[in-house]
């Protein structure tokens, strides 16, 4: 099996680590969280302008046709920096559930916008009810004329304080539970009876509560069948936590590189802390955490764009358990090694533990997947 990356990868990976190296400093991540959105505008015209934002959209489409790979090279690229731009909710989200269920007029109105970084989207799914079953969405989207209308609430809808418009999961038909009767449809922002509150989280990026009061939404705007989209849905899921693997394996590998200098540089009883032997082995045992992380987000790579959804499932669960486990171990090790510094919010390190906990809790913690796995069958190793 073949791990190299392509010229046209590697090219991706030096571009976008180049652009968060110069761009992306703590500093400079705090003065982009304190403006409006919440993020960087100019940042996110810099991701369109290199093409960042069109690398999972076909090349028919207008986009550059690249796949789970490339997303994970930018992803993991985004968990060094911390990047709090709207990547994962618009382009990989959003544009996710665009791109496998949009018709070709869909496609053809909506992905343009999104590659070239003009159209921000949100994924619309959660609803406080839900947990980590979106077949548990009970929204109603009730026929009316030649259309539907939208009634309910979604919650911790990601950057959707910001977003020109949703993709939002209703329930078309039966209830609460049941795997059909759900549809997506495409809902702008301004839509009349719409309304969002929208708020910051604990890791630093924006998100936003949405009222349906409601909305009409015409026929052409549903995306897919009205009432089977759940196995759509759930395919979004997946290659968004994959995608969150990758960023979770940046964010980790740059806790260490912090915790490894701040050890050869802290002196106690006038020689470097980092002399100590049991602190040598914990940060070996970190870098071990670092590289099983890697293993399992490569294994969720390749696996992101398998058709079958049981396979799929079981190497993203499987990817979701150990991502957790070693992000629990390094960002623990991390602060521990670090003392008190390691939980100010004038240090890096501390934002990236928060982010840690945030993407172990998103679509699922480790406990979550390792349960699935086991219902399943599947990878008993673990």
């Amino acid at each position: 099996m073949d791990f190299d990356l392509s010229d046209e990868q590697t090219m991706i990976r030096d571009s976008v680590e180049r652009l968060i190296q110069d761009r992306y400093g703590f500093e400079q991540r705090g003065r982009y969280r304190a403006g409006e959105p919440g993020f960087s505008p100019a940042m996110w015209s810099a991701f369109a302008e290199l093409g960042l934002t069109a690398v999972p959209f076909a090349e028919d489409d207008g986009g550059f046709g690249g796949g789970p790979v490339e997303t994970m090279i930018v992803m993991e690229a985004f968990g060094r920096g911390l990047v709090v731009e709207p990547y994962l909710a618009s382009v990989v989200m959003a544009g996710g559930a665009i791109r496998h269920a949009g018709s070709a007029a869909q496609r053809a109105a909506w992905v343009p916008g999104l590659a070239d970084g003009s159209t921000r989207l949100a994924f619309a799914f959660a609803e406080r009810t839900m947990r980590y079953d979106p077949a548990v969405a009970a929204m109603a989207a009730t026929p009316s004329g030649d259309g539907y209308t939208l009634t309910g609430e979604k919650s911790l809808v990601l950057h959707g304080d910001s977003a020109d418009g949703f993709v939002v999961l209703a329930r078309t038909g039966g209830s609460a539970g049941d795997r059909s009767g759900l549809g997506l449809f495409l809902v702008p922002a301004d839509a009349p009876g719409l309304s969002r509150r929208g708020y910051p989280t604990q890791d630093g990026m924006r998100a936003a509560e949405l009222t349906f009061d409601g909305v009409s939404m015409p026929a052409e705007n549903v995306l897919g069948d009205p009432a089977g989209a759940l196995p759509i849905v759930e395919r979004v899921i997946d290659e968004t936590i994959a995608a969150l693997c990758a960023e979770a394996v940046g964010s980790m590998q740059r806790m260490h590189e912090l915790t490894i200098a701040y050890l050869k540089e802290r002196k106690q009883f006038g020689v470097p802390i980092g002399g100590f032997q049991v602190l040598q082995h914990r940060g070996a045992e970190m870098y071990m955490a670092l590289e099983q992380a890697r293993s399992m987000m490569l294994y969720a790579t390749m696996n992101a764009s398998e058709p079958d959804a049981a396979t799929r499932r079981e190497a993203i669960s499987a990817a979701k358990v150990q991502i957790g486990r070693s992000a629990k171990f390094i960002r623990e090790s991390a602060v521990q090694l670090h003392g008190g510094v390691g939980v100010t919010m004038e240090y890096e390190v501390g934002h990236h533990m928060k982010r840690l906990a945030m993407i172990d809790l998103a679509f699922g913690d480790a406990d979550h997947h390792l349960e699935r796995l086991g219902e399943n069958g599947g990878l008993a190793a673990l």
